[in-house]
Order: structure tokens, then C-alpha cells, then sequence
């Protein structure tokens, strides 16, 4: 393995990394606040995907205004969604067993993913050049230029969300029922608003990291996969921490195109080899964290005396 080729493999896994830090993001802040393990996340980043890029195509105003007029217009939808579901699904399950209300979210994934199929069919689209085309060359490293452009929007948005949760009210109303509920609610916090805020926010994260890897690699319906690849995320960096969620995205980032690159590359066996190896490395890492840390690496560890 070759310094130039940890070298690319590093860049370019911080940049998709950043992009599952921010899905990610979405994952663990519904499950610290709710206590849902939401399987539809890939679905949502599916929706953004396609949303953004059907609006940016339909609106008949320059391209550059179109996609942005495109985004604003699926982020509001993509918070719609978060709010109707935790009130029209989610509200009506609280209290019921963790394994039902996992059932529905799969559930509302394939509904949310034959919806998409029927509108947009399963073709690939491509957004329109809204942003530069080409790499940049970094000291040897050849990085494209639409990745350095969706990491740096990934990093802003992940700092405006800490900022948000750490400053603003409801930010702090939210954290605040994320880490007790019962105080929270004798506090005067509204259990059902946050919970409402969760979803909403959870979905924006989603809709946004799906367009940021349409806009670099197109948008088909294996961009939902990438749901699962930010769980993988979620689950290295621990299910109810937030920083290790976002840590876990660019963890999870650099070890699939670093070492699931190099034995996509290089490991052959007589008859067959192992190419395909990068998109199921996320997998690998699950369950050897499952195996061997299930709490992950900042999750709260709960020990249960019998």
C-alpha cells in the first residue's frame, strides 16, 4: 500500500466522510432524543436526492437559481415530512414495544421508496453544473472539486447544527429530553414538540447529505444505501452520542476507501477476487463493533444487575 494511495484514500474518505457525519448526525440525534432506531433514514436521504434534482429540472428560472430555489424547496418539504410522521406514525406507537415501532420504520421506508419509484422511475439523473467539475491536485493528492465542494457545506451545516443545539432554545429543549425526559418534562419542555423537531431535523440531515452525494455521484436509488452506511456510523461512534456519530462518518469515510479500496485493488485469488469489498466494508465494521464494543466507542455503556 503506497503513501500516495493512503494519501487519496485519506482525502477523499474525509470527504464522503463528511457527508455520512452529517446523515449521521440526523440518526443519532432521533434515536438520543426518541429512542428510535428510524431504518427509513437511507429513504429520506433517497427523498432529498430526488426532490431537489425533480425541482431544480422543473423550475423555468437560470440554473444556478433553479437549484438553489430547488433546495430551499426540498428542505422545508423534507421537515414537513419529519413532522407528519412523527405525528401520524410515530405519536400513535409511544409506548409500544421497540420492535413494532422498528417494524414501521421499515415499513415507512419501502412506502416512502415505491413512492419515489412510481413518481421518478429508477433511472440515474444528474443535477445540472451547478458546481465546478474537474480535481484538484494537493500536494500529489488528486481530490474532485465537487468533493471538496459537498464537504465544505457538509462542515458548515455540522457546525450550525452544534451551534443550534447548544445556544438556541429549542436547541437546548431538545438536548434537554435527549438526556432526561421525565426532568425535561417537569421542566416545562413539550416531550411531543421535541420529538416533532427531532424528526424534522433528522430528515433535513438526510435530505441534505443526499443531495450533496447526488450532486458527486449521481442520484439512483443506491444513494438510500447510504442510510445504512451512516447506521454503520452511528454504531462505531455510539447510538446516543452525537460527537461519535459525526466522528464515526469520517471514521467510517477513510476506512472504506482506504482499506475497502486497496482490497478492492489488489487482493486476488485464483478464480475470482474481492472487487466489490468497498461498498460492504461500513457492514464489516458494524458487525466487528457489535462483536466487539456494542455501546461503540463514546456510547453509553448499560449494565443491567440481575
Amino acid at each position: 500500500m503506497s503513501l500516495q494511495f493512503v494519501a487519496e484514500g485519506v482525502a477523499i474518505g474525509l470527504a464522503v466522510g463528511s457527508i455520512y457525519a452529517l446523515i449521521a448526525l440526523g440518526f443519532a440525534l432521533l434515536y438520543k432524543s426518541t429512542k428510535i432506531l428510524n431504518l427509513a433514514h437511507g429513504e429520506l436521504v433517497l427523498f432529498g436526492a430526488y426532490l431537489a434534482i425533480a425541482l431544480t429540472r422543473a423550475l423555468p428560472v437560470p440554473v444556478a437559481l433553479a437549484f438553489a430555489l430547488g433546495v430551499a424547496g426540498t428542505l422545508v418539504a423534507s421537515a414537513a415530512v419529519g413532522f407528519a410522521v412523527e405525528r401520524t406514525v410515530m405519536r400513535p406507537l409511544f409506548g409500544q414495544s421497540l420492535l413494532s415501532v422498528i417494524i414501521v420504520t421499515l415499513a415507512l421506508g419501502y412506502i416512502i421508496r415505491g413512492t419515489m419509484v412510481g413518481l421518478w422511475g429508477g433511472d440515474t439523473r444528474q443535477f445540472p453544473p451547478v458546481v465546478p467539475t474537474g480535481v484538484v491536485a494537493l500536494g500529489g493528492v488528486v481530490i474532485p472539486q465537487v468533493g471538496i465542494w459537498s464537504a465544505a457545506v457538509a462542515l458548515v451545516l455540522l457546525a450550525g447544527f452544534s451551534l443550534f443545539f447548544r445556544y438556541s432554545l429549542w436547541g437546548i429543549a431538545m438536548r434537554a429530553a435527549a438526556n432526561e425526559q421525565l426532568t425535561a418534562s417537569t421542566l416545562g419542555v413539550s416531550l411531543k414538540r421535541a420529538f416533532a423537531y427531532a424528526w424534522a431535523f433528522a430528515a433535513i440531515a438526510g435530505s441534505v447529505g443526499g443531495i450533496l452525494l447526488g450532486l458527486w455521484l449521481g442520484v439512483n436509488f443506491a444513494v438510500g444505501l447510504v442510510g445504512l452506511k451512516a447506521l454503520a456510523a452511528v454504531i462505531l461512534g455510539g447510538l446516543d452520542s452525537i460527537p461519535g456519530a459525526i466522528l464515526g462518518g469520517f471514521l467510517i469515510g477513510v476506512i472504506e476507501n482506504v482499506i475497502g479500496g486497496y482490497i478492492d485493488a489488489n487482493v486476488r485469488f485464483p478464480g475470482f477476487s474481492l472487487y466489490g469489498f468497498k461498498e460492504i466494508t461500513p457492514f464489516v465494521v458494524i458487525l466487528l463493533v457489535l462483536l466487539i464494543r456494542p455501546y461503540g466507542l463514546f456510547g453509553t455503556e448499560h449494565i443491567e444487575r440481575l
